[in-house]
Protein backbone atom coordinates (compact mmCIF):
# COMPACT_ATOMS: atom_id res chain seq x y z
CA UNK A 1 0.00 0.00 0.00
CA UNK A 2 1.39 3.80 -1.17
CA UNK A 3 2.13 6.18 1.48
CA UNK A 4 -0.88 8.05 0.49
CA UNK A 5 -3.41 4.87 0.51
CA UNK A 6 -2.11 5.07 4.25
CA UNK A 7 -2.76 8.96 4.70
CA UNK A 8 -5.50 9.40 3.08
CA UNK A 9 -7.15 5.98 5.26
CA UNK A 10 -5.46 7.84 8.24
CA UNK A 11 -7.54 11.24 7.99
CA UNK A 12 -10.53 9.16 6.98
CA UNK A 13 -9.99 7.00 10.36
CA UNK A 14 -9.90 9.81 12.17
CA UNK A 15 -12.69 11.89 10.53
CA UNK A 16 -14.75 9.21 10.92
CA UNK A 17 -13.97 8.37 14.96
CA UNK A 18 -14.10 12.40 15.89
CA UNK A 19 -17.08 13.13 14.08
CA UNK A 20 -18.88 10.05 15.40
CA UNK A 21 -18.20 11.01 18.68
CA UNK A 22 -19.25 14.62 18.30
CA UNK A 23 -22.74 13.57 16.61
CA UNK A 24 -23.51 11.09 19.58
CA UNK A 25 -22.31 13.64 22.19
CA UNK A 26 -24.62 16.30 20.05
CA UNK A 27 -27.52 13.94 20.01
CA UNK A 28 -26.99 12.72 23.71
CA UNK A 29 -26.61 16.61 24.95
CA UNK A 30 -29.49 17.69 22.11
CA UNK A 31 -32.34 14.91 23.75
CA UNK A 32 -31.64 16.25 27.29
CA UNK A 33 -31.73 19.60 26.94
CA UNK A 34 -34.90 19.24 24.69
CA UNK A 35 -36.24 17.35 27.44
CA UNK A 36 -35.23 19.83 29.78
CA UNK A 37 -37.28 22.35 27.57
CA UNK A 38 -40.13 20.77 27.37
CA UNK A 39 -40.27 19.72 31.28
CA UNK A 40 -39.77 23.35 32.08
CA UNK A 41 -42.68 24.38 29.70
CA UNK A 42 -44.50 21.42 30.42
CA UNK A 43 -44.04 22.42 34.59
CA UNK A 44 -44.67 26.39 34.07
CA UNK A 45 -47.70 25.50 32.19
CA UNK A 46 -48.90 22.99 34.99
CA UNK A 47 -48.15 25.42 37.78
CA UNK A 48 -50.99 28.19 36.00
CA UNK A 49 -53.66 25.84 34.85
CA UNK A 50 -53.03 23.85 38.44
CA UNK A 51 -53.31 27.12 40.14
CA UNK A 52 -56.44 27.77 38.57
CA UNK A 53 -57.89 24.72 39.53
CA UNK A 54 -57.11 25.32 43.30
CA UNK A 55 -58.25 29.07 42.72
CA UNK A 56 -61.34 27.90 41.54
CA UNK A 57 -62.05 24.44 43.56
CA UNK A 58 -60.01 25.32 47.43
CA UNK A 59 -59.18 21.99 46.93
CA UNK A 60 -56.93 19.43 45.57
CA UNK A 61 -59.75 16.81 45.53
CA UNK A 62 -60.38 15.54 41.47
CA UNK A 63 -57.81 16.72 40.28
CA UNK A 64 -55.87 13.49 38.89
CA UNK A 65 -59.08 13.21 36.85
CA UNK A 66 -58.62 16.49 35.64
CA UNK A 67 -55.22 16.67 35.12
CA UNK A 68 -54.46 12.86 34.65
CA UNK A 69 -54.63 13.57 30.15
CA UNK A 70 -52.58 16.66 31.02
CA UNK A 71 -49.96 17.12 28.13
CA UNK A 72 -50.14 13.14 26.66
CA UNK A 73 -51.39 13.93 23.03
CA UNK A 74 -50.95 9.93 22.52
CA UNK A 75 -52.15 7.31 25.03
CA UNK A 76 -54.20 4.19 24.83
CA UNK A 77 -58.21 5.06 25.00
CA UNK A 78 -58.36 1.61 27.00
CA UNK A 79 -55.37 2.42 29.27
CA UNK A 80 -55.71 4.87 32.76
CA UNK A 81 -51.96 7.23 32.23
CA UNK A 82 -50.79 7.71 35.65
CA UNK A 83 -49.86 11.89 36.55
CA UNK A 84 -46.63 13.06 35.13
CA UNK A 85 -46.70 14.92 38.14
CA UNK A 86 -46.93 15.25 41.85
CA UNK A 87 -47.97 17.87 44.02
CA UNK A 88 -46.29 18.88 47.38
CA UNK A 89 -47.41 21.06 50.18
CA UNK A 90 -44.65 24.05 50.91
CA UNK A 91 -43.15 21.87 53.22
CA UNK A 92 -42.45 18.85 50.84
CA UNK A 93 -45.01 16.55 51.84
CA UNK A 94 -46.38 14.90 48.85
CA UNK A 95 -50.52 15.28 48.93
CA UNK A 96 -51.17 14.60 45.11
CA UNK A 97 -49.31 11.15 44.27
CA UNK A 98 -47.96 10.83 40.88
CA UNK A 99 -45.93 8.02 38.87
CA UNK A 100 -43.39 7.45 41.30
CA UNK A 101 -43.87 9.53 44.55
CA UNK A 102 -46.51 7.83 46.84
CA UNK A 103 -49.39 10.44 49.20
CA UNK A 104 -47.20 11.51 52.36
CA UNK A 105 -43.78 11.02 51.13
CA UNK A 106 -41.27 13.46 52.08
CA UNK A 107 -39.33 15.08 49.26
CA UNK A 108 -35.92 16.77 50.68
CA UNK A 109 -35.28 20.47 50.57
CA UNK A 110 -32.54 19.84 47.95
CA UNK A 111 -34.94 18.59 45.71
CA UNK A 112 -37.90 20.99 46.83
CA UNK A 113 -36.06 24.00 45.18
CA UNK A 114 -36.54 22.47 41.79
CA UNK A 115 -40.21 22.13 42.07
CA UNK A 116 -42.51 25.12 40.28
CA UNK A 117 -44.45 26.75 43.01
CA UNK A 118 -48.28 26.93 42.82
CA UNK A 119 -49.40 30.19 43.38
CA UNK A 120 -52.74 31.59 44.33
CA UNK A 121 -53.20 35.25 46.06
CA UNK A 122 -50.06 35.56 46.69
CA UNK A 123 -49.54 32.33 48.87
CA UNK A 124 -47.70 29.41 47.88
CA UNK A 125 -50.98 26.02 47.78
CA UNK A 126 -48.11 23.56 46.42
CA UNK A 127 -44.97 22.79 44.66
CA UNK A 128 -45.36 20.82 41.51
CA UNK A 129 -43.13 18.44 40.40
CA UNK A 130 -42.90 17.06 36.93
CA UNK A 131 -41.48 13.13 36.63
CA UNK A 132 -42.10 12.12 33.40
CA UNK A 133 -40.55 12.92 29.84
CA UNK A 134 -43.18 14.74 27.88
CA UNK A 135 -41.77 14.75 24.40
CA UNK A 136 -44.48 12.31 22.58
CA UNK A 137 -45.84 15.59 20.79
CA UNK A 138 -45.92 15.04 17.31
CA UNK A 139 -44.50 18.41 16.40
CA UNK A 140 -41.79 17.54 19.24
CA UNK A 141 -41.29 14.14 17.89
CA UNK A 142 -41.21 15.37 13.97
CA UNK A 143 -38.49 18.48 15.37
CA UNK A 144 -36.10 15.76 17.03
CA UNK A 145 -36.59 13.71 13.78
CA UNK A 146 -35.15 16.47 11.67
CA UNK A 147 -32.80 17.48 14.13
CA UNK A 148 -31.21 13.97 13.79
CA UNK A 149 -31.47 14.45 10.43
CA UNK A 150 -29.56 17.47 10.31
CA UNK A 151 -27.00 15.84 12.60
CA UNK A 152 -26.66 12.94 10.17
CA UNK A 153 -26.37 15.28 7.27
CA UNK A 154 -23.64 17.28 8.51
CA UNK A 155 -21.56 14.52 9.74
CA UNK A 156 -21.50 13.03 6.34
CA UNK A 157 -20.61 16.38 5.15
CA UNK A 158 -17.64 16.55 7.42
CA UNK A 159 -16.62 13.20 6.31
CA UNK A 160 -16.33 14.16 3.20
CA UNK A 161 -14.75 17.17 3.30
CA UNK A 162 -12.11 15.46 5.87
CA UNK A 163 -11.62 13.16 2.47
CA UNK A 164 -10.57 16.03 0.50
CA UNK A 165 -8.55 17.49 2.75
CA UNK A 166 -6.55 14.51 3.23
CA UNK A 167 -6.67 13.34 -0.03
CA UNK A 168 -4.88 17.18 -0.55
CA UNK A 169 -2.82 16.98 2.27
CA UNK A 170 -1.14 13.10 1.28
CA UNK A 171 -0.47 14.31 -1.78
CA UNK A 172 1.17 17.70 -0.51
CA UNK A 173 3.00 15.42 1.57
CA UNK A 174 4.38 12.52 -0.18
CA UNK A 175 5.02 14.88 -3.48
CA UNK A 176 8.43 16.00 -2.20
CA UNK A 177 8.98 12.64 -1.32
CA UNK A 178 8.12 11.14 -5.16
CA UNK A 179 10.36 13.61 -6.49
CA UNK A 180 13.58 12.79 -3.78
CA UNK A 181 12.78 9.04 -4.58
CA UNK A 182 13.13 9.51 -8.80
CA UNK A 183 16.07 11.71 -8.26
CA UNK A 184 17.35 9.06 -5.88
CA UNK A 185 16.72 6.54 -8.58
CA UNK A 186 18.75 8.60 -11.37
CA UNK A 187 21.11 9.05 -9.46
CA UNK A 188 21.51 4.80 -9.08
CA UNK A 189 21.62 4.89 -12.53
CA UNK A 190 24.48 7.23 -13.03
CA UNK A 191 23.41 10.72 -13.29
CA UNK A 192 24.66 12.46 -10.77
CA UNK A 193 23.50 16.12 -9.23
CA UNK A 194 19.85 15.46 -9.34
CA UNK A 195 18.02 18.75 -8.00
CA UNK A 196 14.64 18.80 -6.52
CA UNK A 197 12.56 21.63 -5.13
CA UNK A 198 12.55 22.66 -2.15
CA UNK A 199 8.59 23.49 -1.17
CA UNK A 200 8.57 24.35 2.44
CA UNK A 201 11.11 25.21 5.25
CA UNK A 202 9.21 22.29 7.76
CA UNK A 203 11.51 18.89 8.09
CA UNK A 204 10.45 17.52 4.74
CA UNK A 205 12.27 20.47 2.93
CA UNK A 206 15.28 20.21 5.26
CA UNK A 207 15.32 16.40 3.94
CA UNK A 208 15.11 17.72 0.54
CA UNK A 209 18.00 20.79 1.15
CA UNK A 210 20.06 18.37 2.63
CA UNK A 211 19.68 15.92 -0.61
CA UNK A 212 20.51 18.88 -2.97
CA UNK A 213 23.76 20.00 -1.16
CA UNK A 214 24.54 15.91 -1.14
CA UNK A 215 24.28 15.55 -4.48
CA UNK A 216 26.22 18.73 -5.46
CA UNK A 217 28.73 17.34 -3.77
CA UNK A 218 28.58 14.07 -4.64
CA UNK A 219 28.85 15.24 -8.05
CA UNK A 220 31.25 17.42 -7.63
CA UNK A 221 33.33 14.98 -5.91
CA UNK A 222 33.10 12.99 -8.50
CA UNK A 223 34.14 15.44 -11.29
CA UNK A 224 36.93 16.30 -9.14
CA UNK A 225 37.97 12.52 -8.91
CA UNK A 226 37.97 12.42 -12.58
CA UNK A 227 39.62 15.20 -12.94
CA UNK A 228 42.39 14.45 -10.50
CA UNK A 229 42.61 10.67 -12.17
CA UNK A 230 43.13 12.46 -15.52
CA UNK A 231 45.68 14.98 -13.99
CA UNK A 232 47.64 12.46 -12.58
CA UNK A 233 47.98 10.13 -15.85
CA UNK A 234 49.02 13.58 -17.33
CA UNK A 235 51.97 14.02 -14.35
CA UNK A 236 53.24 10.53 -14.36
CA UNK A 237 53.10 10.83 -18.46
CA UNK A 238 55.71 13.40 -18.42
CA UNK A 239 58.57 12.23 -16.14
CA UNK A 240 57.67 8.95 -17.65
CA UNK A 241 58.25 9.96 -21.29
CA UNK A 242 61.15 11.81 -20.68
CA UNK A 243 63.00 8.37 -18.80
CA UNK A 244 62.01 6.01 -21.23
CA UNK A 245 62.80 8.37 -24.14
CA UNK A 246 66.07 9.09 -23.23
CA UNK A 247 66.72 5.31 -21.94
CA UNK A 248 66.12 3.87 -25.30
CA UNK A 249 67.98 6.78 -26.70
CA UNK A 250 70.98 5.66 -25.00
CA UNK A 251 70.25 1.79 -25.39
CA UNK A 252 69.83 2.57 -29.42
CA UNK A 253 72.28 4.41 -29.50
CA UNK A 254 70.66 7.51 -30.50
CA UNK A 255 72.32 9.62 -27.93
CA UNK A 256 75.57 9.06 -26.05
CA UNK A 257 75.70 7.75 -22.83
CA UNK A 258 76.95 10.88 -21.51
CA UNK A 259 76.50 12.35 -17.93
CA UNK A 260 74.16 15.08 -19.14
CA UNK A 261 71.65 12.42 -20.32
CA UNK A 262 72.02 10.50 -17.50
CA UNK A 263 71.41 13.56 -15.15
CA UNK A 264 67.71 14.20 -16.93
CA UNK A 265 67.02 10.38 -16.38
CA UNK A 266 67.33 11.34 -12.76
CA UNK A 267 65.81 14.27 -12.27
CA UNK A 268 62.61 13.27 -13.84
CA UNK A 269 62.83 9.92 -11.93
CA UNK A 270 63.15 12.38 -8.97
CA UNK A 271 60.09 14.49 -9.66
CA UNK A 272 57.98 11.08 -10.31
CA UNK A 273 59.06 10.55 -6.65
CA UNK A 274 58.28 13.33 -5.97
CA UNK A 275 54.69 13.50 -7.02
CA UNK A 276 53.93 9.28 -5.85
CA UNK A 277 55.07 10.43 -2.47
CA UNK A 278 52.60 13.87 -2.77
CA UNK A 279 50.13 11.11 -3.34
CA UNK A 280 50.88 9.36 -0.80
CA UNK A 281 50.70 12.06 1.84
CA UNK A 282 47.22 13.37 0.42
CA UNK A 283 46.26 9.60 0.45
CA UNK A 284 46.63 8.99 4.24
CA UNK A 285 45.20 12.76 4.75
CA UNK A 286 42.21 11.77 3.14
CA UNK A 287 41.97 8.33 5.49
CA UNK A 288 43.15 10.16 8.96
CA UNK A 289 45.81 7.97 8.56
CA UNK A 290 48.69 10.80 8.54
CA UNK A 291 50.60 10.29 11.80
CA UNK A 292 51.23 13.70 13.90
CA UNK A 293 52.52 14.13 16.99
CA UNK A 294 50.88 17.95 18.48
CA UNK A 295 53.36 19.71 20.96
CA UNK A 296 53.00 23.09 22.50
CA UNK A 297 55.22 25.42 20.19
CA UNK A 298 56.23 29.14 20.39
CA UNK A 299 54.47 30.03 16.83
CA UNK A 300 57.48 33.69 16.71
CA UNK A 301 59.92 31.18 17.17
CA UNK A 302 58.86 28.56 15.10
CA UNK A 303 58.22 31.73 11.98
CA UNK A 304 61.78 32.87 12.91
CA UNK A 305 63.59 29.75 12.19
CA UNK A 306 61.50 29.14 8.70
CA UNK A 307 62.38 32.36 8.25
CA UNK A 308 66.46 32.19 8.58
CA UNK A 309 65.89 28.55 6.83
CA UNK A 310 64.26 30.46 3.59
CA UNK A 311 66.61 33.63 3.65
CA UNK A 312 69.30 32.82 1.96
CA UNK A 313 67.50 30.77 -1.06
CA UNK A 314 65.14 34.30 -1.36
CA UNK A 315 68.20 36.60 -1.44
CA UNK A 316 70.03 33.99 -4.30
CA UNK A 317 66.94 35.62 -6.24
CA UNK A 318 66.97 38.69 -5.07
CA UNK A 319 63.71 38.53 -3.18
CA UNK A 320 63.41 40.50 -0.26
CA UNK A 321 62.34 38.23 2.84
CA UNK A 322 60.74 39.84 5.77
CA UNK A 323 59.01 38.97 9.34
CA UNK A 324 56.99 40.74 11.53
CA UNK A 325 56.14 38.71 15.07
CA UNK A 326 53.67 39.29 16.97
CA UNK A 327 54.24 41.52 19.86
CA UNK A 328 52.94 38.65 22.60
CA UNK A 329 53.95 35.24 22.61
CA UNK A 330 51.89 33.38 21.08
CA UNK A 331 51.59 29.05 21.68
CA UNK A 332 50.01 26.44 19.44
CA UNK A 333 49.75 23.09 19.55
CA UNK A 334 51.61 21.69 16.48
CA UNK A 335 53.56 19.23 14.87
CA UNK A 336 56.63 20.75 13.76
CA UNK A 337 57.71 18.74 10.91
CA UNK A 338 54.38 18.28 9.42
CA UNK A 339 53.63 22.38 9.88
CA UNK A 340 56.99 22.82 8.87
CA UNK A 341 55.77 21.25 5.18
CA UNK A 342 52.85 23.51 5.19
CA UNK A 343 54.75 26.29 4.98
CA UNK A 344 57.75 25.06 2.99
CA UNK A 345 55.03 24.49 0.53
CA UNK A 346 53.67 28.11 0.77
CA UNK A 347 57.33 29.80 0.56
CA UNK A 348 58.08 27.74 -2.75
CA UNK A 349 55.12 29.12 -4.22
CA UNK A 350 55.65 32.27 -3.31
CA UNK A 351 59.40 31.87 -4.35
CA UNK A 352 58.73 30.37 -7.74
CA UNK A 353 55.57 32.96 -8.35
CA UNK A 354 57.70 36.13 -7.26
CA UNK A 355 59.97 38.15 -10.05
CA UNK A 356 63.23 39.40 -8.87
CA UNK A 357 63.19 43.01 -6.78
CA UNK A 358 60.17 41.20 -5.25
CA UNK A 359 58.80 41.07 -1.77
CA UNK A 360 57.64 38.52 0.43
CA UNK A 361 56.19 39.56 3.90
CA UNK A 362 55.83 36.79 6.51
CA UNK A 363 53.47 38.14 9.97
CA UNK A 364 51.87 36.24 12.87
CA UNK A 365 49.38 38.17 15.10
CA UNK A 366 46.40 37.48 17.40
CA UNK A 367 43.34 37.83 16.25
CA UNK A 368 40.49 37.23 19.06
CA UNK A 369 41.54 34.20 20.43
CA UNK A 370 42.88 32.49 16.99
CA UNK A 371 46.52 33.06 15.57
CA UNK A 372 46.75 34.32 12.28
CA UNK A 373 49.94 33.57 9.78
CA UNK A 374 50.66 35.35 6.50
CA UNK A 375 52.49 34.81 3.78
CA UNK A 376 52.24 37.91 1.22
CA UNK A 377 54.07 37.67 -2.08
CA UNK A 378 54.13 41.14 -4.60
CA UNK A 379 53.46 38.52 -7.87
CA UNK A 380 51.73 38.73 -10.64
CA UNK A 381 48.68 37.74 -8.17
CA UNK A 382 45.67 35.90 -9.59
CA UNK A 383 41.62 36.46 -9.52
CA UNK A 384 39.55 36.51 -6.34
CA UNK A 385 37.71 33.17 -8.34
CA UNK A 386 41.16 31.99 -8.61
CA UNK A 387 42.22 32.28 -5.89
CA UNK A 388 39.03 30.14 -4.13
CA UNK A 389 40.43 27.08 -5.66
CA UNK A 390 43.90 27.27 -5.44
CA UNK A 391 44.45 24.46 -2.53
CA UNK A 392 42.07 22.03 -5.04
CA UNK A 393 44.25 19.60 -6.18
CA UNK A 394 46.16 19.98 -9.50
CA UNK A 395 44.11 23.44 -10.36
CA UNK A 396 45.42 25.59 -13.01
CA UNK A 397 45.46 28.84 -13.03
CA UNK A 398 46.70 31.46 -16.27
CA UNK A 399 50.05 31.19 -18.08
CA UNK A 400 52.00 33.27 -15.07
CA UNK A 401 51.38 30.59 -12.40
CA UNK A 402 51.95 27.65 -14.44
CA UNK A 403 53.79 25.31 -13.23
CA UNK A 404 57.52 25.35 -14.79
CA UNK A 405 59.39 24.42 -11.73
CA UNK A 406 58.63 20.08 -11.86
CA UNK A 407 56.46 20.54 -8.97
CA UNK A 408 53.78 18.28 -8.81
CA UNK A 409 50.82 20.23 -8.52
CA UNK A 410 49.93 19.51 -4.68
CA UNK A 411 51.69 21.01 -2.54
CA UNK A 412 49.17 23.92 -1.57
CA UNK A 413 46.24 20.92 -0.97
CA UNK A 414 48.64 19.36 1.15
CA UNK A 415 48.91 22.15 3.09
CA UNK A 416 45.37 22.72 3.45
CA UNK A 417 44.81 18.83 4.77
CA UNK A 418 47.82 19.09 7.21
CA UNK A 419 46.46 22.82 8.38
CA UNK A 420 42.72 21.21 9.00
CA UNK A 421 44.50 18.54 11.06
CA UNK A 422 45.09 20.84 13.54
CA UNK A 423 42.09 22.05 13.94
CA UNK A 424 42.86 25.34 11.79
CA UNK A 425 41.70 26.85 8.25
CA UNK A 426 43.83 28.29 5.53
CA UNK A 427 42.65 30.57 2.35
CA UNK A 428 43.91 32.90 -0.32
CA UNK A 429 43.13 36.36 -0.79
CA UNK A 430 44.14 38.22 -4.36
CA UNK A 431 43.73 40.20 -6.63
CA UNK A 432 45.12 40.33 -10.52
CA UNK A 433 48.10 42.10 -10.45
CA UNK A 434 48.68 43.06 -6.32
CA UNK A 435 49.96 39.82 -5.37
CA UNK A 436 49.07 36.90 -3.16
CA UNK A 437 48.28 36.73 0.08
CA UNK A 438 47.55 33.20 2.09
CA UNK A 439 46.40 33.16 5.76
CA UNK A 440 46.59 30.31 8.25
CA UNK A 441 44.49 30.61 11.42
CA UNK A 442 45.09 28.04 14.35
CA UNK A 443 43.69 28.26 18.03
CA UNK A 444 45.61 28.95 20.54
CA UNK A 445 46.83 26.18 22.69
Amino acid sequence: MKLTTKLILAFLLVSVLSTGLVVLSTRVAANLEFDNFLRDRYKTELAEQLAKYYKRNRTWDGVEEEFRHFGRQNFRPNSIPRLSFCITDAKGAVIVPGASRQRGEIIGSEILQYGAPIIVDGETVGVVFVETPTNDNPMESEFLRRLDVSIFLSAVGAIFLALLTGIFLSSTITRPIRELTKATHSMTDGNLGQQVPVRSRDEIGELAHSFNKMSSDLARSFNLRKQMTADIAHELRTPLSLILGHAEGVHDGVLAPTRENFEIIREEAERLEHLVNDLRTLSLADAGELSVEFQPININAFMSDIHAHYLSLFNQKRITLNLTPAPVMLTANLDPNRFAQVLTNILDNALHHTPAGGRVELKTQLTGNRIQLSVKDSGAGVTSADAAHLFDRFYRVDESRARDDGGSGLGLAIAKSIVEMHGGKIWAESEKGQGLKVVIELPMA
